[in-house]
């Protein structure tokens, strides 16, 4: 059995670890070694509930915690301010105060909402991820970018907001379906790309593996995905600095793509999958990259099972959505290509026919 991997996101007073491999039941202890106060409010969902919520349940009241629970419905449609709004209601109700706590127990999208409230209900109160898929393991749990989707795009309110800790059980995955598996796949790809080649080449290497869920090699990609994530948080929190962009890649066309579905269409992570292949594809024709690069990604995220084409659907949609994206500067969009594996750079000339060219 391996052991417990901590992994430090550094921002000063802001600072938090990531214990990765860490029992579901720790949790209580986690907390208190935090010091944090005796209120914790769990937001999470029904399906997540029924697997995990009575041991974060027991694991808290252990530690003599007091211990409320809202489920939220299931689907990216219900990250919204309508849901928040709700939320507010019961910490109220709760009488949660500035040194209580809301745990995020679940994916990505109760981890986006969970975070929401916790950033700015009392302006600010303690919040702790305990993500329950690969894609809220890698991605969204760490790094504070938390908010609520309107219906125009993806994510356009919401802030950065550390949490306290975030406590990643690896087991929690043998209870996904396929699907979810292969959505936070695509973000563990997308960390090959950007900055690390073995990561990527351990992922062509060890596919079947993966599929069969095998502890050791999960554990291995997480580990490294979130390191990767961890450092390049620290040297740019804020997305201030042009460091913590290159997260984004594959997301520009990713997210319109979500968007433009209603956010019932692609999962994140399948949205993600053609947004990298089409970036991939606008950095071959402006000769950025060679075509090989493409054809190894295209053969990795098929033989994942992930989207690499866009089914039939409104461009129009996905334009209006590509240009109320958050990254856009100066009424340019901003673009994460590929230069070769572990090498990405920001680019914002691209022509807007090339961009349509590759979308249909």
């Amino acid at each position: 059995m391996r052991k417990v991997e901590v992994i430090s996101v550094n921002l000063g007073r802001r600072s938090y670890s990531i214990y990765i491999g860490e029992k579901l039941s720790q949790v209580g202890k986690i907390v208190k070694e935090l010091g944090l106060g005796k209120k914790v409010l769990v937001i999470t969902d029904s399906k997540v509930f029924h697997y995990y919520g009575e041991t974060i349940k027991k694991g808290l009241e252990k530690e003599d915690y007091r211990v409320y629970i809202v489920k939220v419905p299931v689907g990216e449609r219900h990250k919204s301010i309508n849901q928040a709004i709700k939320l507010y209601e019961k910490c109220a109700n709760c009488k949660l105060e500035r040194d209580s706590v809301i745990l995020a127990l679940g994916g990505g999208v109760i981890n986006d909402l969970a975070g929401f409230v916790a950033a700015t209900y009392l302006r600010g109160i303690n919040f702790i991820a305990v993500p329950t898929t690969l894609l809220a393991q890698v991605d969204a749990s760490i790094g504070g970018k938390v908010g609520v989707d309107l219906p125009q795009a993806k994510n356009l309110v919401g802030s950065f907001y550390q949490p306290r800790a975030v406590l990643i059980d690896t087991k929690a995955l043998k209870t996904l379906p396929l699907r979810e598996i292969k959505t936070g796949l695509s973000e563990i790809v997308k960390y090959g790309i950007i900055r690390d080649k073995n990561l990527f080449e351990y992922l062509e290497k060890n596919l079947e593996k993966i599929r069969k869920l095998e502890t050791d090699v999960l554990q291995t990609i997480i580990v490294e995905s979130v390191r990767i994530k961890a450092k390049i948080v620290s040297q740019d929190e804020r997305e201030e600095r042009g460091k913590r962009e290159i997260l984004n890649f594959g997301h520009t066309i990713g997210h319109s793509i979500e968007a433009a579905e209603g956010y019932e269409g692609y999962r994140h992570g399948e949205a993600i999958s053609i947004g990298m292949l089409k970036a991939t594809e606008i950095a071959v024709a402006m000769h950025f990259c060679g075509s090989e690069l493409l054809l190894r990604l295209q053969k990795l995220l098929k033989r994942m099972g992930l989207p690499t084409r866009i089914k039939k659907m409104d461009e129009r949609k996905i334009y209006r959505s590509l240009f109320l994206d958050k990254k856009k500067k100066g009424g340019k969009l901003r673009f994460i290509l590929p230069r070769e594996l572990g090498d990405v750079f920001i680019c914002e000339s691209i022509p807007f026919h090339l961009i349509k060219k590759v979308l249909q």
